[in-house]
């Protein structure tokens, strides 16, 4: 256990310095989009959690720069406003989240796994593991918001599989119950949580999340410019925010162009489509004549498996995700092609529900039947309500250690800088 710790704390902090260390301070001390934090905002943010959970809360250590609490406190600062606070400058911020970091990393070698709600399983551990990751990917969304030239490198995906073009458009999903959510899963977060046993009509889903192609056609037969296909709500945002092709879409030349972490090279049609909103999302999936799935029916599409009626971790089964698995941890700067990984794929045979792209659901964020906040309110209580729509399924930005069937993600339905793209359901014609 104390093994694994260690590996994933690294992990996340040599990703942190990749995120970082690849600009000069101006960029990190820079405010590249009033939606994102200025880079050294998150650098000191990722420390000073890590200070209050593991060294004050577990450890019982003194504060160790207690007059920096507020500025790195979430809910006390918009993200608008951070630029304005007297921040820790880069040299500053990096040495004290080292300092945190080897603190830390004493008391994993003398703390008990066992006792302490948060100790077992090493739970405060690893949800700061993953907290500092999911920092990690909104530094990376800021890279992509980010003006200038490339800071970024990456190889590019593997090619699809060769039987990508011949897959089934969709899949059926029979109906009958699943176990949602877990009750095992070590490091699960409180909004997945308690496991409980819901019943599904029968549904179809895509096999593979919405193409960049299939998307272009949606613009191309006016979906932008025709109100039927947004909700009224979606509409007047559609209408107040100009929006006429995904974020950082542009048309040159009679082609569909892409910015891309500081590249400009035009949109792979077998993509998935990136960067729409959950109203962009919902008007597709209506004019193709279908719609979002919820997130009840996206998780059982990924997890159950209708052999053993028992819920997998993964769509792929109980072991961690591999390279051949799933487009996660950044090992990409972009989605593989549509699908691929079939090593990935669910028992009913749907591909890239982990990695790749975040996928839009139809469900707004609601606690779980049972649901108890721990161990904080403000990780998931607050956010509960019609306000926020669920995504689901990680993406190429996303670290394996903050994803898996039972994760939960949500924003609001006008948000496009995130990674997020979307497949669509339907249910059966019946007789």
């Amino acid at each position: 256990m104390r093994e694994r710790i260690a590996a994933e704390l690294l992990a996340a902090r040599e990703r942190t310095a990749a995120l970082t260390d690849c600009v000069e301070d101006p960029d990190l001390t820079a405010q590249h989009s009033p939606l994102m934090s200025p880079l050294v905002w998150d650098l000191a943010h990722i420390g000073n959690q890590e200070e209050l959970w593991l060294l004050r809360n577990i450890g019982g250590r003194d504060p160790m720069r207690p007059e920096i609490d507020p500025l790195y406190d979430a809910f006390e600062h918009p993200r608008a406003e951070r630029p304005t606070l007297p921040l820790l400058p880069p040299h500053e911020a990096r040495a004290y989240a080292r300092e945190v970091r080897g603190r830390v990393l004493d008391l994993l070698d003398a703390s008990p796994m066992e006792g302490d709600p948060l100790l077992s399983g090493g739970f405060a551990f690893g949800m700061i593991a993953q907290h500092e990751q999911q920092h990690d990917e909104t530094m990376l969304i800021t890279h992509q918001l980010r003006s200038g030239p490339a800071a970024l490198t990456a190889p590019a995906p593997p090619p699809a599989p060769a039987d990508a073009d011949a897959l089934p458009a969709e899949i059926l999903i029979p109906a009958g119950p699943f176990t949602m959510g877990t009750d095992t899963e070590p490091w699960a977060l409180d909004n997945e949580r308690p496991a409980h046993r819901i019943e599904l009509d029968d549904f179809l889903l895509d096999t593979t999340p919405v193409r960049n192609g299939a998307y272009q056609r949606f613009i191309e037969d006016g979906g932008y410019r025709d109100e039927r296909w947004w909700t009224p709500a979606g509409w007047e945002h559609r209408i107040r925010a100009d929006l006429t092709a995904p974020l950082f879409w542009s048309r040159e030349g009679g082609q569909w162009l892409r910015r891309r972490f500081g590249v400009t090279e035009p949109v792979p049609e077998d993509e998935p489509v990136l960067h729409v909103s959950w109203y962009e999302a919902d008007a597709y999936a209506r004019w193709a004549g279908r719609r979002l799935p919820t997130e009840a029916e996206w998780e059982k599409a990924a997890r159950h498996d209708p052999v053993s009626g028992r819920s997998r971790r993964y769509p792929w089964g109980d072991g961690d995700p591999g390279p051949e698995h799933a487009n996660l941890g950044q090992r990409h700067l972009r989605p593989a092609a549509a699908g691929s990984y079939p090593a990935g794929a669910s028992p009913y045979g749907v591909r890239q529900l982990m990695g790749d792209v975040w996928e839009w659901t139809a469900s707004d964020l609601r606690p779980y039947p049972g649901f108890r906040a721990w161990p904080y309110k403000e990780y998931s209580e607050v956010f509960f309500g019609p306000e926020y729509k669920v995504l689901r399924g990680g993406c190429f930005a996303v670290a394996p250690v903050a994803c898996r069937g039972t994760f939960r993600n949500w924003d609001y339905p006008i948000r496009r800088q995130i990674f997020a793209g979307f497949r669509t359901a339907r249910d059966p014609e019946r007789g």
